[in-house]
């Protein structure tokens, strides 16, 4: 039961993130203010600027785009994981290696996160990880 709720809790937190995540970037490719760089001329050098491993076929600002909204996905793709996993917790057995590799990609995620982001999605990566972590932990 508690591990249930702990894949929830993870699950409903990368979904939320990933989805306000995507949503941000689809309006800023039309009205840049959320995921976008607050200096003007950045901007306007990232539309300018070609990816040298594009040979000028995608410029920064595709790629900023891009970049985002496929992280994006990783994000839904592992809450929609933790809540599969969730929901057949007592039609199947899992191997705790499924816990602990729903764990160790969120303790990724948070590792990067401590690293380069902001506030709440630093402190809600760190929550899902302690989640899945605890999930894993009383699993096995």
């Amino acid at each position: 039961m508690m591990v249930g709720a702990l894949l929830g809790i993870a699950g409903l937190i990368y979904i939320a993130l990933g989805t306000l995540h995507a949503v941000f970037t689809l309006l800023d490719e039309r009205n840049p203010r959320r995921l976008a760089p607050d200096d003007p001329a950045v901007f306007t050098a990232m539309q300018n600027s070609t990816m040298r491993l594009s040979r000028g076929a995608t410029t920064m600002w595709q790629a900023w785009i891009s970049f985002n909204l496929t992280h994006s996905l990783a994000a839904i793709l592992i809450g929609t994981a933790c809540l599969i996993v969730m929901a057949h917790l007592g039609l199947f057995v899992f191997s705790p290696w499924a816990l602990f590799a729903l764990a160790g990609v969120s303790a990724l995620f948070a590792l990067i996160g401590l690293r380069y982001w902001f506030g709440v999605p630093r402190a809600a990566t760190l929550i899902a990880t302690a989640s899945l972590a605890a999930a894993w932990l009383l699993y096995t």
